[in-house]
């Protein structure tokens, strides 16, 4: 058991066993397969051929070992609202591209993670740690130079049974608490609704799919590494329209309407890392004509990049992703950024190559990281920023992403 893991066993000893908590699974998906699942046996592994189907893998595959769900996007006061939503592909670039404009841009991150423990599988009771839930939430309001943060850590044990109500069989939802990310009970929606009631801040927004998913790597099947068994499933819903409210620290109640763009990914795996790898580096942007731009890459602890990868779906309706292969995709650091809580260094501006051209990668706000060492123990930078052209005109926004900087990642 790694050092890491007995630290979140030991902070579980002293979680509440009040806490609401929920995982669905896929609505295909048979209660027995879902309880072999919950008791380490396997019963989906994560493999190349493996066909993605919606909304069954909306929903918790329980019998990977880590699983997370993760939302950001960017909001403005909901003047123009409409225009912006209705249309990503015009006048988008005119709402969000002068300083004052910036000065009312605020970010979001909602992030829920799963973890599959391997412990305790045959023993009963809702004490048993088979899984752990837990979840992050930030802010970053430009103007006033603010990111709140927060974070979840439950223990669930119980098996998916319809006749004790332990989780629902729906296509998909994740919740700990009054904290929630789901999908619409109807199946005909295509709305996600999440809600977040952390200590100083509270978020609630719609976020609407406009586009297709998009499906990551190899229809889906994600290489993170130079062996194939480091991957994972993965697939991303860019172009989000996300409205809703927020209120931040120091309200008393939220704020006016916002609206703007949200991503939302999620990726199942059982193992992530190769042993070489510290960390990665990782963007999703919308941009403003409608396309959508994912890379990243997994770095070695001297910096260089060990694998990489990415894709690029432009906004023409049915337009086919194109993936990039490990040596298509370049990451090349620029303005480092120190930070004062923990020492860590991240750089903050990027030039990112890839097949869909060369852009600089600029992040809102320097003082965006998130310590996560009250539950998933890690430490890392997760930011609001812009997406330039080689002209330097912003083309659009989104969340870069930066783990190993504080320290090698441990993913369980």
């Amino acid at each position: 058991m790694s050092p890491q893991r007995r630290r979140w066993l030991a902070r579980l000893a002293g979680v509440s066993a009040g806490v609401t908590v929920g995982v669905t699974v896929g609505m295909t998906a048979s209660l027995r397969a879902a309880a072999q699942a919950v008791s380490g046996e396997p019963t989906d592994t994560v493999r190349r051929g493996r066909a993605i189907s919606f909304p069954r893998d909306h929903g918790a595959h329980l019998a990977a070992r880590i699983e997370w769900w993760y939302a950001t996007g960017w909001l403005l006061p909901s003047e123009g609202a409409e225009r912006i939503n209705a249309n990503p592909n015009a006048n988008a670039n005119a709402n969000v591209n002068t300083a004052a404009d910036n000065q009312n841009l605020l970010g979001f991150q909602i992030t829920f993670f799963r973890s599959r423990t391997g412990l305790a599988s045959t023993l009963p009771g809702r004490f048993a740690p088979r899984q752990l839930l837990f979840a992050h939430a930030a802010i970053t309001e430009l103007a006033g130079g603010k990111h709140p943060h927060d974070q979840r850590l439950v223990r669930w044990s119980e098996a998916p049974d319809a006749a004790t109500g332990a989780a629902s069989v729906i296509d998909g939802a994740v919740h700990i608490g009054d904290w929630s990310l789901k999908r619409s009970a109807e199946l005909s929606a295509s709305r996600w609704r999440a809600q977040i009631a952390a200590k100083d801040f509270s978020i609630d927004l719609n976020l609407d799919t406009t586009q297709p998913p998009l499906l990551q790597g190899d229809a889906g099947f994600s290489r993170k590494g130079p062996q194939e068994q480091q991957a994972s499933h993965y697939y991303s819903l860019p172009q989000l329209a996300a409205a809703g409210t927020l209120r931040l620290p120091g309200a008393q109640r939220p704020g006016p309407a916002l609206a703007g763009r949200g991503w939302l990914d999620q990726e199942w795996s059982d193992q992530i890392l190769h042993p070489d790898a510290v960390g990665w580096d990782w963007i999703g942007m919308n941009l403003f004509d409608g396309s959508a731009l994912t890379a990243f890459e997994l770095r070695r602890a001297d910096g260089s990049t060990l694998w990489a990868g990415g894709s690029f779906r432009s906004a023409a309706q049915g337009a086919a992703s194109r993936s990039f292969e490990p040596g298509e995709v370049q990451w090349t650091p620029g303005r480092i950024w120190r930070s004062p809580v923990t020492r860590a260094n991240y750089p903050v501006q990027w030039a990112v190559r890839t097949p869909a051209g060369t852009f600089t990668v600029r992040s809102l706000a320097d003082a965006q990281e998130l310590d996560g060492r009250g539950s998933t123990g890690a430490i890392y930078w997760e930011g609001l920023s812009e997406l330039l052209n080689a002209q330097g005109q912003r083309v659009g926004l989104g969340y870069l992403e930066m783990t190993g900087y504080a320290g090698r990642l441990q993913m369980g």
